[in-house]
């Protein structure tokens, strides 16, 4: 088994679209992750995978504090810019909840605390503490095969 062919046996799994945001010393920075799953109900605890290369990786250690930003099948474009898709500079306008950033119009956002991190391979498995969370109607944007997909 080499690389690629692991890639693709990954992408065979269906997964939603995150973008994780964190803020520190008043920059915010975002990134497009499908890496995320719910590991607790009590207490409630969620966790998400992160390059150990990626800034997000050292923006999330040193603010402590992360916020996931579960995107609607609308919302394409925002996971594009936060994934270096789309290269030219798009303004991000960022709400904010419980302190922290999130991106407008999410189905859900979910305000973490670091609660535990470990190094995984070439990755940083960040665990979150979720302080609170904003639920809205919608259907779901999701990534399958390398390509994106709208649930219907």
């Amino acid at each position: 088994m080499d690389d690629r062919m692991f890639r693709t046996a990954m992408g065979k799994f269906a997964t939603g679209v995150t973008v994780i945001a964190s803020e520190v010393n008043g920059d915010v920075h975002g990134m497009t992750a499908n890496a995320f799953m719910s590991v607790s109900l009590d207490p409630k605890l969620i966790l998400i995978s992160v390059d150990g290369k990626a800034r997000m990786n050292e923006v999330i250690k040193q603010s402590g504090k992360f916020t996931v930003n579960i995107l609607s099948g609308d919302q394409k474009e925002m996971s594009m810019i936060f994934a270096g898709q789309i290269k030219e500079d798009k303004d991000v306008e960022f709400e904010t909840f419980e302190g922290l950033p999130v991106i407008e119009n999410s189905l859900v956002s979910l305000a973490c605390d670091v609660y535990q991190v470990q190094d995984a391979g070439d990755h940083t498995l960040f665990i979150g503490e979720v302080l609170n969370l904003n639920v809205k109607d919608g259907e779901p944007l999701a990534f399958y095969e390398g390509k994106y997909k709208q649930m219907t």
